[in-house]
């Protein structure tokens, strides 16, 4: 059972509206099946090839999703930010997991078996239409991603990496500090180029002083000219 804790981050951070498209019977049906989970950092939520089985939501934390590429390099093909729903669409297109999602730090994610959320949209019309605009909205996102990780040049990639960075976990205290710290292998994976590549283009962008580094953090000098990278690089 989810603690009440839990259940009032969700409901007051639930932006995409998933809460919202529930009845007052949904959301009893869905408190008594919702439980919780914590992983440690570098912890697999689940794997490529898995059953899918829940519907996650990353309450606290950051997560990754990811998928071996040749040699078994990942790709990291979204990240995930509480309050975000994940895991599902393995499900409605009844396959296993064709990616797989790992806790990058400590994450506390929430959990509702999908036979229950199959249930709740048989029976709720406005919830169909929240998984639909979902799923169309993470498409929408892949295919643009896809044309700017083939066409971009490297300082364009790890320029748009950084800028995705600033946009799902924001800045800490400073202003001015990343909320995350990456290393440079899992940059590299976000960006689609080699770790080598990545350290290189982050030495070009310290050098130009759009950006301080520390080990793994990373703090933001000039975002503007950041994001003037990001969309011309």
């Amino acid at each position: 059972m989810i603690s009440r804790e839990a259940l009032e981050t969700v409901i007051k951070e639930d932006l995409s509206g998933l809460w919202n498209a529930l009845s007052s019977e949904d959301k009893r049906v869905v408190l008594e099946n919702f439980t919780l989970h914590n992983f440690k950092r570098n912890q697999i939520i689940y794997a490529e090839k898995e059953t899918p089985e829940f519907l996650w939501c990353l309450i606290k934390g950051k997560v990754k999703k990811y998928k071996e590429g040749i040699g078994g390099r990942q790709q990291i093909i979204r990240l995930i930010r509480p309050i975000q729903y994940f895991g599902h669409r393995a499900y409605f297109a009844n396959e296993p997991y064709v990616s797989g999602a790992i806790a990058m730090e400590a994450s506390e994610v929430g959990a509702i078996p999908m036979k229950v959320v199959s249930e709740l949209i048989d029976r709720n019309r406005q919830l169909a239409w929240f998984f639909i605009h979902e799923l169309s909205h993470n498409l929408g996102r892949s295919d643009t991603k896809i044309v700017n990780l083939t066409q971009k040049h490297i300082r364009g990639r790890l320029a748009e990496a950084l800028a995705l960075l600033v946009d799902n976990y924001g800045y800490e205290d400073d202003g001015e500090t990343l909320n995350i710290y990456m290393s440079r292998e899992d940059l590299a994976n976000l960006s689609n180029m080699t770790t080598s590549n990545a350290i290189r283009t982050l030495s070009a962008f310290v050098n130009e002083r759009i950006i301080v580094v520390d080990g793994r953090r990373i703090k933001i000098l000039n975002e503007a000219n950041l994001r003037k990278i990001s969309k011309f690089g």
